[in-house]
């Protein structure tokens, strides 16, 4: 069963119908809505300031979600891929976006609607990721604009691949 901790009068609030891995770590000031799978290893710290997280979002195996004390939180939107290995310390990710595995947004970055961060890309603080476009490298540099659909489709398929991946564990856990 996953650690589910409170901390400073925080306890997280998981919405209905998410798969919680054994291992993942959810920790203080979480918010999370409706069919949401936090996978093994991944750990949503929020101890020291505020984690929101939409509805259909994964968070894949051994990504870690953390924030400044008193100076940044993190929101997600609904219908987001976090791959794995992902830091996120501090940044918003807007709906339908796609974080490619082992990258890192810092705090105060800001990933725009159906936007794509590559693998292994790292996000700096208060960069602004417009809605749409793919960004890759150390610092993430622009590199493209997708069109809606494609990056739709991509991101879409991703999302809708890990709510069928949880259904199986959720069947395994309900025999």
């Amino acid at each position: 069963m996953a650690l589910i901790k409170s901390v400073r009068g925080f306890t997280p609030q998981i919405g209905e119908d998410c798969y919680l891995a054994d291992n993942a770590t959810i920790v203080g000031d979480v918010i999370m809505g409706k069919n949401c799978s936090i996978w093994f290893n991944a750990v949503l710290r929020g101890d020291v300031n505020s984690i929101r997280i939409g509805d259909r979002v994964n968070i894949q195996d051994g990504s870690v979600l953390h924030t400044l004390y008193q100076k940044s939180t993190i929101e997600i939107g609904n219908d987001v891929s976090v791959g794995h290995n992902v830091t996120i310390h501090g940044a918003s990710v807007r709906d339908g976006a796609l974080i490619g595995m082992g990258s890192t947004l810092l705090d105060h970055a800001v990933v725009g609607e159906g936007a794509i961060v590559a693998a292994g890309a790292l996000v700096l603080s208060n960069t602004i990721i417009e809605p749409g476009t793919l960004w890759a490298g150390v610092p993430a540099k622009f590199v493209k604009q997708i069109p809606p659909e494609q990056s739709r489709e991509l991101n879409q398929k991703i999302a809708n691949g890990y709510l069928m991946y949880a259904s199986w564990f959720k069947d395994e856990e309900n025999k």
